[in-house]
This record gives C-alpha cells, structure tokens and sequence, in this order.
C-alpha cells in the first residue's frame, strides 16, 4: 500500500497572533510544521496537536536567518509551503521616524521574507511548492504615522508579485494575504496607543479602530489563518499565483 507523504509548511513568527493562529491551522490539519519564532513556549503547546518543531528564528538578523532555513532543510529535501508571516510596526511621524527605525522595519518585514524564500527556494521546487507572504492593508494605500511600515508592506506586495511571475515556471505560487486590523498584540499596542494619545478608554480606542471598516469587527486571527491555508492546502489553490487576498472586513472596498 503506498502512503500519502506528510506535507511541510514553515510559517515564520509563529509564537503570536495570526503565526500562531497559522502553524496551529496545518498543525491540526496533519501537516508537519517547522514554526519560526524567537521563543519557544509560545509554540510548545501546539506540540499536542500535531507535528510541531520549533526552529529559532530573528528576523532583525540576516544571520539567523539563514540558520533557520538550514534547520528547515535539514528536515528533508522538500518544502512544500512557506508563510512569511514574521513582521513589525511602528507608529511614528515622519519626523519621529529615525533612520534606524526604518532600516529595522524595513529589515524584517522585507529582507526577512526576501531572503528565507531564497534559501528555501530549492526545497520549494522539488516539492511544486507555495509561498504566501502576510502583507496589510498598509500594502494598498496610506496611512498617517505609518510611513516606514507601509513603506514595507507595499515593497513585500511587489516582492510577492514579482516572484509569483518569476517561479511560475517552476510551479511554485507565490501569493500575498492583506488583513485589516486584527485581534492581535498589534491591534492591543494602537489602541494602548490612542487611549495614552487622546485620554480615552480603551474600549473606545478599540471600537475607533473597529469601525473602519463596514463589519464594524476586528479580523480573527483564525480567519486570516483559514485563508492562508486554502492558498497552501487545495487543490483550487494550484492555479492562484500573484494574487493578492485582502481580509480586512470591507475596509478598503
């Protein structure tokens, strides 16, 4: 009797949020999942679901980087999904905004990406892999105090986008998730933010966020989750490549 070979999928900052929210997505569903974090307690009880393994991942540093897609290629020859997911923000002027600042920002949320999808490109090939970057409504339009970031952002969109036309002789697909305001640690730090800024509460800092778009609700983390799965995991997956999946509750319609 031949057996179906268990699938792989790396998935970068996956200790938090919509990472954690992903890695736990293949996990249940019977993949092997090399998750990608600073920290390694955040993923261990995701051990009890399925095939976890940690690998030590900073995306701050090209260094570790590279040691990360070491570690995933050492698990076999074959990758057959990679979620860039890891990323950072900054809610600052323009003239608040260091130069510092935004080579980090830029480091993590574009270099980070760029490079782990280099050096796993070949595993990525042997297995007709696919890509999916996490990108943000910050990658379609402005937004204030957010230059450095959605500079970022927009720069991960036509990464994605270029890529996607590049390896599509390869059969590999590389596509680009952009949630809205989610219910994160980010969503958590802007609304600690406005609260601070304005003197309100917190519930009203929320809601103020919440209410841009027509839901008038925070995206879950396991909705942006359920997406990037699809993309990954179907078979209707197979012939989406370059696309770009907005998940934002309506906001930018």
């Amino acid at each position: 009797m031949a057996f179906a070979r268990m699938r792989t999928v790396a998935v970068t900052g996956a200790s938090r949020g919509i990472g954690l929210a992903i890695a736990e997505a293949f996990a249940t569903s019977g993949w092997t999942v090399f998750a990608l974090a600073r920290s390694a307690a955040p993923v261990e009880p995701l051990r009890a679901k399925g095939d976890v393994r940690f690998v030590s991942f900073d995306a701050s540093s090209n260094d570790s980087v590279l040691a990360a897609a070491k570690s995933v290629l050492a698990g076999g020859a074959r990758l057959d999904a990679l979620v860039n997911n890891a990323g950072i923000a900054l809610s600052a002027s323009l003239a608040k905004t260091s130069v510092e600042d935004f080579a980090r920002i830029q480091q993590v949320n574009v270099a980070a990406p760029f490079l782990l999808t280099r050096e796993l490109l070949p595993a990525l090939v042997a297995a007709k892999g696919r890509v999916v970057n996490i990108c943000s409504t910050a990658a379609k339009k402005g937004f204030k105090y957010t230059s450095a970031y959605c500079a970022s952002k927009h720069a991960l969109l036509g990464l994605t986008r270029s890529l996607a036309v590049e390896l599509a002789s390869k059969h590999v697909t590389v596509n680009a998730v952009s949630p809205g305001w989610t219910d994160t640690d980010m969503l958590t730090a802007s609304v600690e933010r406005i609260a601070s800024s304005t003197g309100r509460s917190a519930q009203d800092a929320k809601a103020t966020l919440e209410a841009m778009n027509p839901l008038n609700r925070a995206v879950k983390p396991n909705e942006v989750a359920a997406l990037v799965h699809f993309l990954c995991a179907s078979e209707a997956g197979a012939a989406i490549t370059g696309a770009d999946y907005t998940i934002d509750g309506g906001e930018t319609v």
